[in-house]
């Protein structure tokens, strides 16, 4: 019987007679390492079925004597007791919280995840479009990532704020390319159309333009004055 076994150890799993001498003396203990753990928690079970019999017992005997059990008025355990609060919850009992187009790059430092150099950015920006309209235009921030936007919430209250428009009617070439969302070589057409159309009285002028999407003057519709 063992030559057999070291045989198909040796055929199956490349063992040579030492390694095989080995691996049979290590077999107990793999053994105990699979019934042990098992044992453990078969004792373990039974203690628990006996203390709750016990305590079944008890109160049993306790209302047999004419002791009558009273229910807690409230939970007796509360999850939130054990919930350690995280450092943003904490930030956020000692905060409260302002609009965000009132929010300079030092008070944008307070979320996490937003520096000097990223909040600095995002105030720029800001200034650059004139405001923003949406939350979803923070993307448009380079460094801003999608949960640090989402955090930024808790911290600061947006509405819409759009403090600079672009005139189409009065704007020279270089005042229009200003804004982020227009190329110098857009706001040359913008004007071009202008010269030769006369002033703009409504975005579908603008979409007269053929080269233009039609997304892009929506994106950038709220940001246009046409007096």
């Amino acid at each position: 019987m063992r030559s057999k076994l070291f045989y198909w150890l040796k055929t199956y799993l490349g063992f040579s007679r030492k390694e095989s001498h080995g691996f049979l003396l290590l077999l107990p203990f793999l053994g105990l390492l699979i019934i042990v753990p098992t044992f453990i928690k078969q004792y373990k079970a039974a203690n628990s079925q006996d203390f709750h019999k016990q305590f079944l017992s008890k109160i049993d005997s306790m209302e047999k004597a004419g002791m009558v059990m009273v229910k807690s008025p409230g939970p007796l355990f509360n999850p939130q007791d054990t919930v350690k609060k995280s450092a943003v919850d904490k930030q956020l009992e000692n905060i409260q919280r302002v609009p965000f187009s009132e929010a300079d790059s030092i008070i944008l430092q307070i979320v996490p995840g937003i520096g000097p150099g990223t909040a600095g950015r995002i105030i720029k920006y800001r200034e650059n479009l004139g405001g923003f309209h949406s939350t979803s235009q923070l993307i448009e921030v380079y460094g801003m990532k999608p949960e640090t936007i989402d955090l930024l919430w808790n911290f600061f209250e947006f509405t819409p704020a759009i403090f600079r428009k672009i005139n189409l009617n009065q704007g020279t070439i270089e005042e229009i390319s200003s804004h982020p969302y227009i190329t110098y070589g857009e706001a040359k057409v913008i004007v071009a159309f202008r010269n030769q159309h006369g002033f703009y009285h409504s975005l579908d002028d603008l979409m007269k333009i053929r080269i233009f999407k039609e997304e892009w003057i929506r994106k950038l519709a709220p940001y246009l004055d046409l007096g």
